[in-house]
């Protein structure tokens, strides 16, 4: 995997560290006794599930915690030997970027939008290496170029919306890296990248710390990155470690049940080679829908988001987002939609239910909706739903529970006050949660909690399709895995039929019986589950599935 670490003293120690947060009934420990090594030149992976401490910890390393709501209570944090716990801010931020440097898993909202590329490297540049002018543009060109971004003099002229989201992240590691740090620390740094994407991260990643000797730190809840990655992994449930070692041992004979429940939870990829339908997980006898006309079906389906204007008002047409698609789904099946984001993956799930102005057939529950009015459009709404990958942004803050997901029935005038009510239990106890959560507010409950609410929202109507927009792919494991399982569930119980876009083939594979891949709005390849995993015809697919991590250290050892 990679060089041996050294094996003289750790260049990041962290000895008993313990944080309090500020709550109005006062402090409650929310990270307890931290220990662990980081030595020169290893990757150590703290993984585990949202919630459990992983970025608070980094947080506390850095002294990027904020300090008005999180208190260091106890502890030691040491870099190259010395102590920089109780270090005051000025001498802090001169370590910051210099001898230890941080990547963020969103980076657009770490990067300053009003502020060009070039400036931001440079900045750090002149701050920490006290280059200037002419030198300093030179050593940032020079660090987009160690991080495989072509045209690095143009690069350095624009902003950062002007990159896509595998580009602002390689800007953030040549930013992070542009002072030869000893200490990288990445949080989540792949987690909202498309799966090839995520390969050349940490590709770029293990390249980077062969070249300058940077020990990382790398948090993840992805069983996957860290069997890829890591030497040695700290595992950590509700703010301690409860299990930590050499990535082999922790993967072939993890000590602790959370740790196996962890690696239980990951999708492999080619798990259900062989078989022809998703795995079985409802204990009651499957739902049989007798019609066998499709729920969906969909010809030639083409979207552009309007045209631009040129010289002299002229008018450039715009190329299309989606274009000639052709899918069906019939009652009880699944079709999964792969590809990276810009694909039209999304764009095509919104145009089937008549959210974005498209071209060519698309017809809903055998009804066409082209043309079709708002108000001609709400009735079949009630036959198609939808699932969206954010949760939390799917849901308003300010509405009960109960209130978000009766707003359905409302609308389209089912019941009274007193049967929509029973009907919102009745749906809260249908995706394993309890009734009396119609009174609390969304941000009283996880992001899997959030997500089972919003399945919950989709199925008061009681459609025959459901279009799931990755909506599991901001989800840990484990949780991610329970939703997964709950769909698949009501999948069996009522013949629902599932739209299921993805950018994880491992997720697409578990879920589909029939898959169809994207790429450049176009379908490249489509047939059965087995068809496309088993026996890929294009290039593109087969690309795919070679950049899926695989929970197996041991693969990447003998590489």
């Amino acid at each position: 995997m990679s060089a041996s670490p050294e094996t003289v003293s750790p260049v990041l120690s962290v000895r008993g560290l313990s944080v309090d947060a500020r709550t109005p009934t006062g402090l409650k420990r929310i990270l307890s006794d931290i220990s662990f090594d980081l030595k020169g030149g290893e990757t150590l992976c703290l993984a585990g599930e949202s919630g459990s401490g992983k970025s608070v910890t980094s947080l506390s390393i850095m002294g990027l915690y904020p300090k008005a709501s999180l208190k260091i209570a106890k502890g030691e944090i040491s870099l190259l030997g010395r102590p920089i716990t109780a270090l005051p801010e000025r001498q802090m931020r001169a370590i910051r970027g210099g001898d230890i440097a941080m990547v963020f898993q969103e980076p657009m909202t770490s990067l300053n939008p009003v502020m060009t590329i070039g400036a931001q490297l440079t900045e750090a540049i002149r701050e920490h290496r006290r280059e200037e002018g002419a030198s300093a543009e030179h050593l940032a060109r020079q660090m987009l170029d160690a991080v495989h971004i072509t045209d690095a003099a143009r690069r350095l002229t624009q902003y950062p919306h002007e990159l896509s989201g595998g580009m602002r992240q390689r800007v953030m590691i040549a930013m992070a890296l542009s002072c030869r740090p000893r200490v990288l620390i990445a949080d989540e740094p792949t987690t909202a990248l498309d799966v090839t994407v995520q390969a050349q991260i940490l590709t770029l990643m293990r390249e980077l710390r062969s070249e300058f000797n940077t020990s990382i730190l790398l948090i993840t809840h992805d069983m996957g990155v860290v069997a890829e990655m890591a030497d040695r992994v700290a595992i950590m449930q509700n703010g301690r470690i409860v299990e930590q070692g050499d990535v082999l041992d922790i993967f072939e004979r993890p000590g602790e049940a959370y740790t196996r429940d962890l690696l239980a939870a990951v999708p492999r990829l080619g798990a259900l080679a062989g078989t022809e339908q998703p795995p079985r997980v409802s204990k009651t006898e499957p739902f049989i829908r007798t019609d066998s006309e499709p729920v969906l079906a969909v010809s030639g389906l083409s979207v552009s988001y309007g045209a631009k204007s040129g010289w002299f008002g002229a008018k450039q047409k715009a190329a299309p987002v989606v274009d000639g698609v052709s899918l069906a789904i019939k009652p009880g099946e699944t079709l999964g939609l792969v590809g990276e984001s810009g694909s039209g993956k999304s764009t095509t799930g919104k145009a089937v239910l008549g959210l974005v102005p498209f071209s060519g057939s698309v017809k809903l529950d055998g009804r066409e909706i082209g043309g079709l009015s708002q108000s001609a459009m709400r009735p079949l709404r009630r036959a198609a739903q939808m699932i969206f990958q954010d949760p939390y942004a799917s849901l308003d803050p300010r509405m009960s529970v109960g209130a978000a997901i009766a707003e359905p029935l409302v609308i389209h005038g089912i019941g009274n006050r007193s049967e929509r009510e029973d009907r919102v239990a009745a749906l809260l106890r249908r995706v394993g949660m309890d009734a009396e959560a119609a009174s609390r507010y969304p941000h009283e409950f996880s992001g899997g909690q959030r997500q089972r609410i919003c399945i919950a929202r989709a199925l008061a109507l009681e459609p025959k399709l459901i279009v799931a927009d990755e909506s599991v792919a901001a989800l840990d494991v484990s949780v991610r895995a329970r939703v997964l399982d709950l769909m698949l569930e009501l999948q069996e119980q009522m013949g629902l039929a599932y739209l299921f876009i993805s950018h994880d083939m491992a997720v697409i594979e578990k879920m589909s019986h029939h898959v169809a891949v994207m790429r450049g709005g176009r379908i490249v390849e489509i047939g059965t589950r087995r068809q496309v995993f088993e026996n890929p015809k294009d290039d593109y697919t087969r690309g795919l599935m070679a950049a899926v991590p695989i929970p197996d250290p041991a693969h990447y050892r003998r590489a």
